[in-house]
């Protein structure tokens, strides 16, 4: 009998929501960087075991916004708690509460979902500490399990997907056998791209780009011609992306050019250009037409 598990992960920006959902998929579909509010979409991980399907939501890490993509990105994370049969909060290792967690406790609540609580980055403190870590948690709410992991490392993982199995629901699996996401081709492209702006680039100026695939196509021989447009806020981060002679953004290029040929399994021609939109992120058009929706 075919069942199906829909999940969504939560939790503060930077605290590992990315690379959990990579480490459960099995192959990176999500960006991941050292910067916060990395991921801007909800993005749908696709992986099976036995006769169950699983779907997990990485979501933008929840934060109090000071633009429309940050209202938008927030709502996401809450339309997200809306439709799921379960949630995991993802936290680190500390023992405190802070705002951001009480705040998605407050909507697992209001929604009536049933709440894992995963503790991340174990591989950065003693076992011991998880305890403090544990009771503070189960005091502000009545979690279903609680699950020890590293993202990192894949440590704890295999027995949070036991957990996510429990909340299983007979029916017909929701995607094809095949699928790792719901993410079109030009999509993950353009985000694999902007994923090596927040690795290259300091500061705010990474915050404040945008990527467009102008071009997507593929040749007889499979070879897939790309064509990119990178937008920024300023005309001064447009030299800071364009770096001294090219350099910079020929960096990222052949950094995004490397992984598009790995998820796309052919080679791959990159053009990239960069032009200045100046405050996008305030601009409900230009929000919706980068894809953020």
């Amino acid at each position: 009998m075919t069942k199906t598990a829909m999940i969504a992960i939560l939790g503060r920006p930077n605290v590992g929501k990315s690379t959990l959902t990579n480490a459960l998929v099995g192959e990176k579909i999500a960006i991941v960087s050292h910067k916060p509010q990395t991921t801007r979409n909800r993005i749908c991980g696709i992986f099976s075991r036995g006769e169950t399907q699983f779907v997990v939501m990485d979501t933008p890490g929840f934060h109090k916004p000071r633009t429309k993509l940050g209202d938008y990105m927030v709502g996401v994370v809450e339309e997200s708690v809306a439709d799921v049969d379960a949630a995991f909060l993802l936290v680190e290792p500390i023992a405190n509460i802070g705002q951001q967690e009480e705040a998605l406790l407050a909507q697992m609540k209001a929604a009536r979902v049933p709440a894992v609580l995963v503790i991340n980055k174990i591989d950065t403190v003693e076992k011991e500490e998880l305890l403090s870590v544990i009771a503070c948690y189960s005091k502000a709410h009545d979690f279903a399990a609680v699950v020890p992991i590293s993202a990192k490392t894949g440590e704890g993982v295999e027995a949070l997907i036991d957990e996510a199995e429990k909340f299983a629901r007979p029916g017909p699996h929701l995607f094809p056998e095949d699928s790792v996401t719901d993410q079109p081709e030009r999509q993950i492209m353009a985000e694999i791209i902007r994923e090596k702006l927040l690795w290259c680039l300091d500061r705010e100026v990474p915050h404040g780009t945008a990527v467009e695939i102008t071009r997507f196509s593929e040749r007889d021989d499979g070879i897939i011609d790309l064509d990119a447009t990178i937008y920024c806020e300023k005309s001064s981060h447009k030299g800071i992306i364009i770096g001294k002679h090219g350099d910079m953004l020929k960096k990222i290029s052949t950094m995004a050019r490397t992984d598009c040929e790995r998820f796309m399994g052919t080679k791959v021609y990159l053009q990239t250009w960069v032009k200045v939109k100046e405050n996008w992120r305030d601009s409900d058009f230009l929000i919706r037409n980068f894809g953020y929706q």
